[in-house]
């Protein structure tokens, strides 16, 4: 038996802003849910989608922040399980609250010798505001 998912009716919708806002960065964006993620765009399908979300991914996504991680703050994080932190240089999370609740994230990596900045993080917040909107 599948536990429901409140984002899930939103897969479709969620892949079509994935691939959008990575055609517009270049860099992979990934939407989870609260237990796994549901759509990539810009890496393999196998890396990431119904791969259940690491430990580390779920306390910041519970703290209802965006947060910006670079390597050369050794704050980079695995987002899923059998992740190695190693390879991202740098991530940007928002997790995505629809009624109060919080439901998901949006996340942006860069796996590349590229930190992410100001830029990603408003369009991170941009897309996770919306995914929210789109849920009440």
């Amino acid at each position: 038996l599948k536990k429901y998912s409140p984002i899930e009716e939103l897969t479709n919708f969620s892949k079509e802003y994935c691939d959008s806002l990575q055609q517009v960065i270049g860099h992979v964006v990934l939407i989870a849910d609260k237990d796994a993620f549901i759509s990539v765009s810009g890496a393999t399908k196998k890396e990431y989608i119904e791969r259940k979300v690491s430990s580390e991914l779920e306390k910041v996504m519970e703290g209802r922040k965006t947060v910006l991680l670079n390597k050369s703050s050794n704050s980079v994080i695995p987002l899923h399980n059998d992740d190695d932190e190693a390879n991202y240089n740098s991530q940007v999370i928002s997790p995505i609250i629809a009624e109060g609740d919080q439901i998901g994230a949006v996340i942006i990596i860069s796996k590349e010798d590229v930190e992410l900045g100001e830029v990603e993080t408003k369009l991170v917040e941009t897309a996770a505001a919306f995914l929210g909107k789109q849920m009440e």
